[in-house]
């Protein structure tokens, strides 16, 4: 997978050289590539921003150095290609598990990562023309800029790509994978730590009631956490007859 990510910010992408991430990145798994937006700004200070039209507190990022930047990361791509431009926005669609499944499979994604009161709605509109684009927000609230954003959709996708994580089963049993249940507690040795025991059924070694317990952990962590997750089957009654064991 190719990843280009557009940042007036570039150094908050080291932390993408550190485990997984940067295991795939030296193994050319993982394609990542940060561009410094400031470098398409051709005036003597730079600049990517001015202020919004209309008046308004804050600043909006200029067009122009967009333009530039984008342009010439999408004429270097290879004419059957078809990337992915997203940019972070909370105007966006909520990123969830299943888009970053779904962006997985991608050969190549385009992350603008925006600051101050965002970028000029024209960039969204002439690259969604020309290709295509998604604004995705990872939740509700407000950022300072799209950095963070990126590190965690990037995160998110990246250890779905094939090869990334060493053993494909662990991405399994994780939480709002298969049927978007939260995952069940987790626990190693001591048997005993500070008074607190590790439930008894895990170490009973019979695996069937450990798959049982495990089962009900997630449904009932669901239910109090984030009961809108729950299927319609488990929306009645509680479980986990285990919980104390």
């Amino acid at each position: 997978m190719k990843i280009d990510v557009v940042s007036i910010f570039p150094g908050y992408f080291d932390a993408l050289e550190l485990s997984l991430l940067g295991k795939a990145r030296e193994r050319g798994i993982i394609d990542l590539q940060v561009h410094d937006l400031r470098e398409s700004a051709h005036d003597k200070h730079r600049t990517v921003d001015d202020t919004p039209t209309g008046g308004g507190a804050g600043m909006v990022m200029k067009p122009e150095p967009w333009g530039v930047a984008l342009d010439g990361i999408l004429s270097a791509a290879p004419a059957d290609a078809d990337p992915l431009v997203i940019f972070p926005s909370p105007a966006g669609d909520v990123f969830t598990q299943s888009m970053a499944r779904e962006l997985a499979t991608e050969s190549h994604l385009v992350f603008g990562c925006g600051r101050y009161e965002g970028i000029d709605q024209r960039v969204f509109d002439e690259y969604a023309a020309r290709g295509r684009v998604r604004l995705v927000s990872i939740g509700d609230y407000v950022l300072n800029g799209g950095e963070v954003a990126t590190i965690a959709m990037i995160e998110a996708i990246g250890r779905l790509v094939p090869g990334v994580v060493g053993n494909p089963e662990s991405l399994v049993e994780e939480s709002h994978e298969e049927d978007g249940l939260l995952e069940y507690p987790s626990f190693t040795k001591p048997a005993t730590w500070r008074d607190r025991a590790v439930p008894q059924v895990l170490l009973s070694g019979n695996h069937a009631a450990i798959s049982t317990w495990r089962d009900e952990q997630r449904i009932e962590r669901t239910r109090r956490v984030r009961p809108e997750l729950l299927p319609p089957e488990h929306r009645g009654e509680s479980r986990g007859r285990h919980a104390a064991e």
